[in-house]
């Protein structure tokens, strides 16, 4: 299965790749055809605008750019925390020191050993005299005085290894040091990045919260979810334990010049040219590298947007087979960061090219220097050797540097972005303290001469000049046109916008001196399209008490307020049915529950509070007829005694208001009571005779209502109210174990799935994924391999150069041998340079391309689930979304420079042994024996890390959506008050989190420093066991010295990979995860090709003893053996109160879900034997919430076509939609933009686009789910007639709550407890004076005359 699917998604990333810019024939750096890729700049919009206009809308949606550097991200530390990074940076200093001294104890053996064996090569006329070590308190004697040559000491073997001995324990006293030093200060590193990493989250979501609405006109809820789950990642690995690496290498540096300088200036001056040269070309490759990083991350977050905003739609990505269109507009962001990611890969590739080159270069410089030196007797063997390790130690030691300062960079980087947001000052900023809280708020409203322009769309003016007054305790009903800017004088009171000029004021006082959250607190606002929470429904509606004196009250006095709230809003209805009741969770964005439900508890949550002021935006619209009357009864006991502004399409829901106001762009064209208006017979006559379908007599509505309450307790329970925990309470093992469905095979189990798989399967998939790119990893890998053979090289030439000093007092010997050795080790160094570049470069651009792959084919194969997928908790928009930033980054961890720097070492460590092997078999096997000790400790670092992996990104994720869900309902948190209780949330999520990981933390850094400090105790081992066979000759000094550079030099590069044990502990973890969902097959598959086409549709549809059930909550029946027919080219419409059904029946026909018994015929044939996409490609779709996408409105109502359509196609669907004259009203006509999931047009336009967009399909079904719900009347009474004339020659289902939208209707079906219980046309179900008749009732607004 797994390898069916691996190939099925290479065709389908080959098809990617070809189309996107970037593709695998690319060259290394294709810098003509890309260098001008980035992310798209804005010009100043408002440049037309007066200054004082311009500079208002300025304020509100500019970012000015920060400033940031490598402290920037220690700015929340406390002084608690100062003191243990402080601390933790002094332990990594110390620690580098121990390195640098490692230098004095390695030469002190040297020039012991080569005095030893200088012996039996001197001459009979010299002898050896005493001299001293260093000084009498570090050993007895030094050998450091600069000492001529012209009598020797004689060192007899017993003093030979009682000196060996005595100077190999220094390295054992090292070896303890290096070990404690490393594990605290690595620990302390990880601990305190965690700690400041998630105080920098919490203050970007604070900051978030804080911002004018404006600022998320312009911004993706996907691009904060991409910052706040990947960036801030990226800041903590910059400021963790890699930092505490750089410190520490930084330390050795310059602890090796200190040692240098005081044993022999001349020669340390010399080697210093080098570190010069290698500082300069780190600072400036470095630098390029910050900047090419910054680029890429740009792009991702980009992206992120887009894949948030696809995510947050599937079901709209599903009808519309839209997902390899919305991929290749992923794909596009996917170019950018790729392109400028290679770049930053290649970078690092000279830096490290450089870093080698300067390594064996102070090999050669310091021997043949050296030697010269020697021969004028201006040092000592021990000097030279002492210097050059010590030069070679602070080489090495900014070689380290290079990879972690990678991390860093992109740390910095991400920091920038972050800090961007922190450091906004808000132009209407929440948090504020300023401003006047009024006594006794009575609730007189006034807008005086006000004129606003939206920030995000400055070319249109919403309110000219607009003037209304609103005494205290009245209701005020807003009607008109949609775009009339109705909504806006909303957004205008809650101060979510600032107006250009005139004022808003509330009991005679301007707004603006009104403290901001005083004011929210006052007025509750129920939006047309309702947001929950994803808490219980108790929590929902307790969040309406947050700035009220019951904001503390205790559970019980709470509970009681909550209770009484529902009940007025007609929702204990359906709360008790629930099985959990008020405690049950409504998901995420409220998606368990149905439109009516979520506005019900909607405005439970406003009411609750008993607020002075309310407005109602369309509060009702998403109800049936039935709660319709029964929640505007609540709505009408709620606004007694408090100010009210509704705004309704719905007449007869404002009938009763005390002054009616009728809006046209932005301008009153009158207002009056209903009866005042009506008698006027003005627009708002035409508007109520549009919506007028029966006459009505109001005495049965009492009756009506009181029959229907004691129907509605033995309603069915609603087809989307119940958390999948509720299964743990039910026995359906036996009765549902035949029912699998891919999300109840998903159900948690990618995890499982993940820790199934074995490194061998992990690394096959990884070969297969990155096919395209082997043949060049296998040329990386030979280049990686020439690299690592510098440590053998390294040894031959040591040993000989070390051999050469025995010579002495033959000092024309020793010159030629040294100087011919020198000359290699320089040749070695430009060998290594142009390894490490071809490497490293090829390395990554074959990771960018994996990346890109992975990125693409991960958003391609979530697109590819069906829609069961979705619906569980676990895969909400904010939890995919991060996934797919962060996995792919984390495949990063084990492609590119990491990837390079694990085949060199394992290419070191390899060679290294086969060369001591043949060299000094008994050396080489007790030292070998020791490599395994510490490659091991690494590995088992990696596994812990492996392990606590998993936690991490549990509660990464945990926190991640939640922040998401905060960002995304931006106008509700704010309007609630609720960023206190936001950020209190978020807070002990992220505590919860930080005290998971200390454990974690704790035996990652053990590791490590066991793995540091082993490194001196296997020197002090071997210096040990080789003195043994130097004593009796056994072993040259070449001999000694080849294995032991290449053994233990090598084991201690090799070493280096297990810094990289965190990268690759996640990569592991993320490719896990990937090759989990890759192997994931959805059970109603997109990409299969299998099934029939459908020929000849005529459309007509047949539900036949149809049962359904949500396979997230198995224990609710939806339908209960539905039947029903459809005719070709009728127009049908579905009927019913909210929760009975009615969606349930377009989701079966656009295949989403298969029933569970009984079938869905199209022409008579079952629809589950037909190719999904073949079958699908006859439908359109126009929901309930219109779904636009980012990008213009041509590019949205393509979208809905599978072929490429031409302007003049586009033109008539627009003007079949009555949406054409509003587009080429706009400045930019048909280019104008939608904004982030078209949040720059009003509800109605969004539908007329979403229908448009329906309609270029020419579809034989057309499916409209509440399609004209947002509309106001003048809208919906074009957009009816459009779709009346669109629905001929084609099948239409339209699911309506306005009966006034399907009177003409062929057949109007009516729902009742998942089964039809009245069928027929508008005339003959009146007739029966049923169920119908009863909705009918309900909606009749005028008196018959």
């Amino acid at each position: 299965m797994a390898d069916s699917t691996d190939s099925r998604w290479d065709k389908e990333s080959t098809r990617s790749d070809s189309s996107g810019k970037a593709s695998a024939t690319t060259p290394l750096l294709s810098s003509a055809s890309s260098a001008n890729i980035d992310i798209p700049t804005h010009t100043d919009e408002f440049s037309s605008l007066p200054p004082e206009d311009a500079r208002i809308l300025r304020e509100q949606v500019a970012i000015p750019p920060v400033k940031t550097n490598l402290f920037s991200v220690f700015r929340y530390a406390t002084t608690y925390d100062r003191m243990l990074v402080t601390l933790a940076f002094i332990l990594a200093i110390m620690e580098g020191a121990v390195k640098a001294l490692m230098p004095l104890v390695f030469g002190a053996i040297t020039e012991t050993f080569t005095s030893y064996f200088r012996e039996e090569d001197s001459s009979p006329g010299f002898q050896y005299s005493n001299s001293t070590m260093y000084n009498s308190t570090f050993y007895n004697s030094t050998y450091y005085n600069s000492t001529y040559y012209d009598e020797f000491e004689y060192i007899s073997p017993e003093e030979f290894q009682r000196r060996v001995n005595y100077l190999a324990l220094f390295f054992v006293y090292l070896g303890i040091a290096d070990f404690v030093l490393s594990y605290s200060a690595t620990f302390l590193f990880i601990d305190r990045g965690e700690v400041l990493a998630s105080r920098i989250k919490e203050n970007y979501l604070a900051a978030i919260l804080r911002q004018n609405i404006g600022y998320f006109d312009k911004l993706g809820s996907g691009e904060i979810t991409t910052r706040i789950s990947s960036d801030t990642i990226l800041i903590q690995e910059g400021m963790s334990e890699k930092l505490g690496y750089v410190t520490e290498n930084i330390s050795t540096l310059v602890a090796a010049f200190v040692v240098g300088f005081s044993l022999n200036y001349k020669l340390t001056l010399m080697m210093m040219s080098i570190a010069i040269f290698i500082g300069v070309s780190f600072i400036y490759t470095s630098g390029k590298m910050n900047e090419y990083f910054r680029k890429a991350l740009n792009g991702s977050s980009a992206g992120g947007s887009v894949a948030e905003e696809v995510l947050s739609s599937i079901r709209n990505v599903h009808a519309f087979q839209m997902q390899d269109r919305l991929a290749e507009k992923y794909s596009v962001f996917l170019d950018i960061s790729e392109h400028w990611a290679l770049r930053a890969g290649i970078a690092v590739g000279a830096v490290t090219g450089i870093m080698w080159l300067s390594v064996y270069s102070d090999d050669a410089l310091g021997f043949w220097q050296g030697a010269n030196l020697l021969a004028r007797n201006e040092i000592t063997v021990g000097q030279i050797i002492t210097v050059l390790a010590a030069m070679v130690e602070g080489t090495f030691a900014i070689t380290n540097i290079t990879p972690h300062i990678r991390s860093i960079t992109t740390g910095m980087a991400a920091a920038n972005k972050i800090f961007t947001t922190i450091d906004r000052v808000s132009a209407i900023d929440t948090y504020s303290t300023a401003g006047r809280k009024l006594e006794n708020l009575k609730g007189d409203i006034e807008l005086r001469h006000v004129r606003f322009i939206y920030p995000s769309r400055p070319t249109v003016t919403v309110l000219p000049d607009y003037s209304l007054k609103i005494p205290a305790g009245k209701t005020v009903a807003l009607v008109g046109a949609s775009g009339s800017g109705k909504s806006t004088i909303v957004g205008l009171l809650e101060r979510f916008y600032a107006p250009l000029a005139g004022q808003v004021l509330v009991d005679g006082v301007d707004i603006t001196e009104l403290n901001i959250k005083w004011l929210r607190q006052q007025i509750a606002l129920v939006s047309q399209e309702p947001t929950l929470f994803g808490c219980s429904i108790f929590e929902n509606v307790a969040h309406g008490l947050i700035g009220t004196k019951y904001e503390n009250a205790s559970e019980v006095e709470k509970r009681e307020l909550v209770i009484e709230a529902c009940k007025q809003a007609n929702a204990m209805v359906f709360i008790d049915t629930l099985p959990e009741g008020l405690e049950t969770n409504v998901g995420e964005r409220g998606f368990l529950l149905s439109g009516g439900q979520k506005q019900r508890v909607a405005i439970a949550r406003a009411i609750v509070g008993n607020p002075r002021i309310l407005l109602l935006d369309e509060a009702t619209s998403a109800l049936d007829t039935k709660s319709e009357g029964v929640v505007q009864d609540a709505l009408d006991r709620a606004s007694k005694n408090r100010t009210t502004i509704v705004i309704a399409h719905r007449l007869s829901t404002i009938k009763d208001a005390d002054n009616i106001v009728v809006m046209r762009r932005g301008q009153i064209m009158e207002q009056g009571t209903h009866d005042e208006l009506i008698a006027k017979q003005g627009e708002y006559y035409e508007l109520v005779k549009a919506q007028t379908i029966e006459a009505a007599e109001e005495k049965a509505k009492a009756e009506r209502e009181a029959t229907y309450a004691e129907d509605d307790d033995m309603m069915v329970m609603d087809e989307k109210a119940v958390r999948m925990e509720d299964l743990s309470h039910v026995k359906t093992t036996n009765t549902l174990a035949p029912i699998r469905t891919s999300a109840s095979i998903f159900a948690g189990q990618i995890e499982e799935q993940a820790r199934k798989y074995t490194a061998l399967e992990l690394l096959k998939f990884m070969l297969t994924l990155s096919k395209e790119e082997n043949r060049l990893n296998l040329l990386g890998t030979v280049f990686s391999s020439i690299q690592g053979l510098g440590y053998p090289s390294l040894g031959l030439f040591y040993g000989r150069c070390v051999q050469a000093f025995q010579a002495i007092p033959d000092y024309d010997y020793m010159l030629r041998e040294i100087n011919v050795f020198a000359g290699l080790f320089f040749m070695l160094a430009s060998v290594e340079l142009v390894a490490s570049i071809c490497a490293l470069g090829i390395f990554a651009y074959a990771g960018q391309k994996l990346v890109r792959r992975i990125r693409i084919g991960t958003f391609k194969q979530i697109m590819r689930q069906d829609i069961a997928f979705f619906d569980r908790d676990e895969n909400s928009t904010g939890a995919l979304t991060a996934t797919l930033a962060r996995d792919a980054q984390a495949v990063e961890g084990l492609s590119g420079a990491t990837f390079g720097q694990i085949m060199n070492s394992i290419m070191i460590v390899i060679s290294s042994m086969i060369l001591s092997l043949i060299v000094a078999w008994q050396l080489a096997l007790v030292c070998g024996a020791c490599v395994p000790l510490l490659i091991g400790s690494g590995f088992y670092r990696f596994y812990v890390l492996t392990m606590f992996q998993e936690q991490a990104k549990d509660s990464h994720q945990v926190s991640a959506t939640y922040a998401c869900e905060a960002t995304s309902a931006i106008k509700t948190v704010v309007s609630l008050t609720r960023e206190s209780d936001v950020m209190d949330h978020y807070h002990s999520t992220l505590d919860k989190q930080i005290r998971k990981s200390r454990k974690q933390s704790n035996a990652s850094a053990f590791l490590y420093g066991v793995a540091q400090g082993m490194i001196y105790l296997i020197m002090a081992l071997a210096f040990w066991f080789g003195s043994q066979y130097l004593r009796t000759r056994e072993y040259s000094i070449f001999q000694f010295y080849v294995t032991f550079m290449s053994v233990v030099y090598g084991a201690q590069a090799a070493g280096i990979i297990f810094s990289f044990a965190p990268d690759m502990g996640k990569a592991y973890h993320a490719t896990a995860n990937v090759k989990a969902l890759y192997d994931l097959q959805p059970q109603i598959d997109v990409w299969s090709t299998e099934g029939e086409t459908p020929q000849d549709v005529q459309g007509s549809i047949e539900f036949r003893d149809v049962h359904f059930r949500y396979p997230t909550r198995m224990q609710v029946p939806v339908l209960r053996g539905l039947n029903l027919k459809v005719k070709k080219g009728q127009y049908v419409a579905l009927v019913g109160s909210s929760g009975c059904g009615k969606s349930t029946t377009i989701s079966l026909i656009e295949s989403f879900y298969r029933p569970l018994a009984g079938q869905v015929l199209l022409d008579g044939q079952d629809i589950s034997k037909f190719n999904i996409n073949a079958y699908r490609s006859h439908i359109a779709l126009v929901q309930q919430e219109p779904i636009l996408y980012s990008g213009s409105i041509r590019e949205n109502i393509q979208l809905g076509s599978l072929t490429p359509v031409t302007d003049e196609q586009i033109v008539a669907v627009c003007k079949q939609a009555n949406i054409h004259d509003f587009v080429m009203s706009l400045p930019d006509g048909y280019d104008t933009l939608c904004g982030s999931k078209g949040t720059l047009l009003s509800g109605g336009q969004k539908q007329r686009i979403a229908i448009a967009r329906a309609l270029i399909r020419d579809p034989k079904i057309l499916l409209l789910d509440e399609a004209t719900s947002a509309l106001d009347n003048e809208s919906e009474k074009v957009v009816q007639a459009a779709l009346d004339a669109a629905a001929k020659g084609r099948t239409t289902i339209a699911v309506a709550h306005r009966l006034s939208s399907i009177q003409k209707a062929d057949i109007i079906y009516v729902f009742e407890g998942g089964v039809v219980v009245e069928a027929g046309d508008h005339q003959e179900l009146m007739s029966k004076k049923g169920r119908y008749y009863e909705l009918v009732k309900l909606q009749a607004l005028e008196k018959n005359s």
